[in-house]
């Protein structure tokens, strides 16, 4: 499937790209897209780590509080049984 972009912004910087690193227009653009593609799934799985990084130490907290920190819920905590704060 061809790839056929007219917008001049575009194929202005395409032709400095390729300029620059001495390579054509087409090999310019795809270095160009897979090394942002990279960026990008690097980017997901980084914040995809950090959230599992911070599940894992919300477990190790949880471990060590005693009852009924442990167990209960937030609602339970915070909220007597007529739903007034405590």
């Amino acid at each position: 499937m061809a790839l056929n972009l007219k917008d001049p912004e575009t194929h202005r910087l395409a032709r400095e790209l390729a300029r620059a690193t001495g390579k054509s227009m087409r090999e310019a653009v795809t270095e160009a897209i897979r090394l942002r593609l990279e960026q990008v799934r690097a980017s997901s799985d980084e914040g995809e780590t950090w959230y599992a990084d911070l599940l894992a130490i919300a477990d190790d907290v949880a471990a060590h509080l005693p009852e009924p920190y442990r167990s209960a819920t937030v609602d339970e905590l915070l909220y007597d049984e007529h739903g007034l704060p405590r």
